[in-house]
């Protein structure tokens, strides 16, 4: 079993209440969601994240096909840090840490990524794939709360990691 590990930086030049009061609203996860990847909540969603919410959506990462994904926050620090998990979905294992750290600039956000591949074999040859995908979609996420949050997009780093 090959673990994957996915590190993405982002300054985001506003306070940390700021960033985190969007983080906590699930509602803008599809903001800053690839098109592409056919994001679509199907479950209810409160208005705020908490420890132990599930949230149930579909993607469609590759030709088209439907996913069924089940996420659980597990673990939450208001102001420093959550943490999602896939319950069930894509990958055999999903997880995913958001870090929040106040800095003189504003808010550094700190996404860390492990995940595990389905099917053995077949999973680590598709890997240099699905390791591109993740990393496009977290590039695409980097721009998108640029624009969501309407600073410049240019104030971090890319994704980087496999």
């Amino acid at each position: 079993m090959k673990m994957y590990r996915l590190k993405q930086e982002q300054l985001l030049p506003m306070p940390i209440e700021r960033a985190w009061e969007f983080f906590v609203h699930p509602a803008n996860l599809p903001l800053i969601t690839p098109p592409d990847l056919g994001f679509r909540i199907t479950g209810e969603l409160p208005d705020k994240m908490h420890a132990g919410m599930i949230v149930t959506y579909t993607v469609t990462p590759f030709l088209g096909l439907a996913v069924n994904w089940v996420t659980e926050i597990t673990h939450m620090h208001e102001h420093h840090f959550f943490v999602d998990e896939q319950r069930f979905g894509p990958y055999r294992l999903w997880h995913h840490q958001h870090i929040f750290e106040e800095t003189p600039q504003g808010t550094l956000m700190t996404d860390i990524v492990h995940y595990v591949l389905p099917f053995g074999l077949l999973g680590r040859l598709a890997a240099p794939l699905v390791t591109h995908r993740v990393r496009q979609i977290f590039n695409y996420r980097h721009v998108a709360l640029a624009r969501e949050l309407g600073f410049p997009p240019g104030s971090a780093s890319q994704a980087e990691g496999a």
